[in-house]
C-alpha cells in the first residue's frame, strides 16, 4: 500500500515510456487502448504512460497525449477503463519538454537561455514559472476525473522540471536557481498544488534523476537532497532512473553493459528517505527483480523494454515457472536506433502484431521519424498552431 492508500498488487511497474501512440491530436488511439489493456492482461501492478503532457506548446513528440481543455475525455476514459483492468493501476506520467521540446510544434524554452551545439531555447520568464504549479495541477485534477488512479511528474530524463534541478541547464540567479534547494523549488510547489487539488486518497509519484550522467549536470549528492524533500511532501513513490537526452548524451544503457543501473544510488537513497522507492532501468531478469526488492533497495521494481519485449513477464515471473525474455542484439544502430524499434514494437504490440513485427533499426527509424513528420501537421491543427513555422 502507498502513503495515499492506493494498493499495488504486485511489485513490478510498467514504467514510463513514451509510446507515440496518442492520435497526433493529443488524444488516445485505439492502438494505445489495447496495448496498455494488454499489460494489464500481463500481469502489472501498475503502468505509467510516458510523456503525458500538461502544455500543447512544449510536448515531447506530437505522439503524445495532452490533459488540457481539448482533450476528448471519452477517448481517455476508454483508455482508462482498458489500462485499469484486472486490479492494474494506470497513471499519467506528467510532463513538460521545456528546453527539449519538439522544435517542429514549439519554441522551446527551459530555466535559462542556452545556445548550445544541438539546442537552443529561450528562457521562461518567472510568470511562466510561477504559472506552473496550477497548470500540473488542473492535469492532474483532469487525470482523476477521467479514471486515473494516479499521477507521476516527471522531472526526469533532462525534460523542463529535470532542467530546473540541473545546474546544466538552469543558470537562474533568483530563487529558482544557484542552490538545490532553490532548484527544487518549483518541483516541490507544484506537488504542493497537485495534492491540494486531488485530495489524499489519489497518488502522486516522483521520477528524478540520480544523476544527469553529464559534465556540470544534476549530481548523486543533490539529488539525494532532492529524495529527502520530496519525503517532506506527501510524495507516494520516487522512481529513481537518470541520464539525459541532451543531444549527444550517452544513453544508460549505453554507460553499462549489464544490470540495473540505479540500485546503488537507491540503497543511498533510502537512508534519506522512507517513501516507497521504485528503481528503473536495466533489469531484464527476474532474479535481478527479486533481489532488488529482497534486499531493500527497492520497494518495486520498475520495467521498459523487458515489458515490451513480453508484455505478460510480471504474470511469467510471479508464477513457479518464471522464464526471462531474449533481447534482441543489434549491430552499431544510429543514433535512436534502438529506441525507434522498441517504440515501433510498441506499436505492433498495440496492433496484436508483435509475432510479424520484423523491422531492421534502418527500417524502425524510418517509419518512426516519417509518423511524427506526418503528426506534425494534425498537431498544428488540433492547437490552432497552423501558421506556427
Amino acid at each position: 500500500m502507498l502513503p495515499s492508500g492506493v494498493v499495488l498488487k504486485n511489485r513490478l511497474v510498467k514504467a514510463a515510456m513514451s509510446d507515440s501512440l496518442g492520435d497526433g491530436g493529443g488524444n488516445p488511439s485505439i492502438q494505445q487502448a489495447r496495448l496498455y489493456e494488454r499489460w494489464a492482461e500481463g500481469g502489472a501492478a501498475l503502468s505509467i504512460i510516458g510523456e503525458v503532457q500538461v502544455d500543447f506548446n512544449f510536448p515531447e513528440k506530437p505522439g503524445n497525449l495532452v490533459l488540457g481543455d481539448r482533450s476528448d475525455d471519452a477517448l481517455l476514459r476508454e483508455l482508462t477503463g482498458a489500462g485499469t483492468r484486472h486490479g492494474t493501476q494506470l497513471w499519467p506520467q506528467l510532463s513538460h519538454a521545456g528546453a527539449l521540446a519538439h522544435r517542429p510544434i514549439s519554441r522551446p524554452a527551459g530555466p535559462s537561455a542556452l545556445d548550445l551545439d544541438g539546442l537552443q531555447c529561450d528562457e521562461l520568464p518567472v510568470e511562466s514559472i510561477e504559472a506552473l504549479p496550477a497548470i500540473y495541477a488542473r492535469a492532474a485534477k483532469h487525470a482523476q476525473s477521467v479514471g486515473f488512479s494516479g499521477v507521476e511528474v516527471h522531472a526526469g530524463h533532462g525534460f523542463l522540471l529535470s532542467q530546473f534541478l540541473s545546474p546544466l541547464f538552469n543558470r537562474r540567479t533568483d530563487h529558482y536557481g544557484g542552490s538545490i534547494e532553490n532548484r527544487c523549488r518549483i518541483l516541490l510547489e507544484i506537488i504542493r498544488e497537485i495534492r491540494a487539488e486531488v485530495g489524499t486518497g489519489f497518488a502522486i509519484g516522483v521520477k528524478i534523476n540520480s544523476s544527469d550522467q553529464l559534465d556540470g549536470g544534476l549530481t548523486e549528492e543533490d539529488a539525494l537532497v532532492v529524495v529527502s524533500l520530496l519525503g517532506e511532501h506527501g510524495v507516494d513513490l520516487i522512481d529513481i532512473s537518470g541520464g539525459t537526452y541532451f543531444p549527444g548524451a550517452a544513453s544508460s544503457s549505453d554507460r553499462r553493459s549489464a544490470g540495473p543501473y540505479f540500485l546503488d544510488f537507491a540503497r543511498r537513497a533510502r537512508a534519506v528517505s522512507d517513501v516507497p522507492l521504485m528503481v528503473t532501468g536495466g533489469f531484464k531478469t527476474r532474479q535481478e527483480a527479486a533481489d532488488a526488492v529482497s534486499s531493500g533497495a527497492a520497494d518495486v521494481v520498475g520495467l521498459a523494454r523487458t515489458l515490451v519485449l513480453d508484455p505478460a513477464l510480471p504474470a511469467k515471473w510471479l508464477s513457479p515457472a518464471g522464464g526471462d525474455p531474449e533481447f534482441p542484439r543489434f549491430p552499431p544502430p544510429p543514433p535512436g536506433g534502438i529506441t525507434a524499434w522498441f517504440t515501433m514494437r510498441l506499436t505492433a504490440l498495440g496492433e496484436d502484431a508483435e509475432s510479424t513485427y520484423a523491422a531492421t533499426v534502418e527500417e524502425a527509424v524510418a517509419s518512426y521519424d516519417s509518423r511524427d513528420d506526418a503528426r506534425v501537421a494534425v498537431w498544428k491543427q488540433a492547437f490552432g498552431l497552423a501558421s506556427r513555422s
